[in-house]
C-alpha cells in the first residue's frame, strides 16, 4: 500500500533518487512533445496551438484515474497523499503573475528548464528572471506575508470541498476535459497561424 515513503517501503533518500530520474524522464517527454518551444507554449494563449492543454489535462486525468483505481484496489491510501495547502488570495495573485510571465516569456518554470537544456537563450533569460523573482519574494516576504496567507482553506480535495465522491469528481473532470479539448480544436481552426 502507498504512499511508499509513509509506509517505509522505500526510504526518503530512495524517494529523492527515484524523483531525480522521474524528473529527467518528465523533461525528456516535455522536450519530445515540443514544450521547449516558446511558440508552442504561447500558442495556447493565442489559440493556434492547444497541445499544451491537451497534454496536461491528459496527464491529470491519467493520474486521477490511476489514484482512484489504486485506492479502490487498496494499493494507495488517499488520506495519506499530500495535498498542498490552499491560500485563495495568493493562488489568484500567483496565477496572474505566472500567467503574465508565461504569455510574455513563452515558458513556465518547468518548460524553461527544458528549453535551457537544449541551449535556448530565451529560456535561460526566463530562468534568470525566475530566480530573481524567487529572491525578491523571499527577501520581501515580511512585506506581503499577510496577503500570502489570506484566504486559507486548509488542504481540501475538490471532492471534499463540494461534498461529492472521488469517482464523481474524476468523471466531472473528464467531462470538463472533453469540452476543453473540443474548445481547443475549435480555437485552432478559428485562429490558425500560417507561419507556425
Amino acid at each position: 500500500m502507498g504512499p511508499l515513503v509513509v509506509y517505509e517501503v522505500i526510504t526518503e533518500n530512495t524517494n529523492l533518487f527515484l524523483a531525480f530520474f522521474i524528473g529527467i524522464g518528465f523533461g525528456f517527454v516535455l522536450e519530445q512533445a515540443g514544450f521547449s518551444s516558446s511558440r508552442k507554449l504561447a500558442g495556447m494563449f493565442y489559440g493556434y496551438d492547444t497541445v499544451v492543454l491537451k497534454v496536461f489535462f491528459t496527464g491529470a486525468i491519467t493520474a486521477m484515474l490511476g489514484l482512484l483505481f489504486f485506492s479502490l484496489f487498496g494499493w494507495v491510501d488517499l488520506s495519506l497523499i499530500y495535498v498542498n495547502e490552499t491560500f485563495v488570495h495568493s493562488a489568484i495573485l500567483g496565477g496572474v503573475v505566472m500567467g503574465a510571465g508565461f504569455i510574455m516569456g513563452g515558458f513556465c518554470p518547468g518548460t524553461s528548464f527544458c528549453g535551457a537544456a537544449i541551449g535556448k537563450i530565451d529560456a535561460w533569460v526566463f530562468i534568470i528572471g525566475l530566480f530573481i523573482g524567487v529572491f525578491i519574494f523571499g527577501e520581501g516576504y515580511s512585506l506581503w506575508e499577510d496577503v500570502y496567507k489570506a484566504g486559507f482553506l486548509g488542504s481540501p480535495r475538490i471532492s471534499e470541498y463540494f461534498g461529492i465522491s472521488e469517482g464523481l469528481t474524476v468523471l466531472l473532470v473528464i467531462i470538463a476535459a472533453a469540452f476543453m479539448f473540443w474548445g481547443g480544436e475549435w480555437a485552432e481552426k478559428k485562429f490558425p497561424r500560417e507561419d507556425y
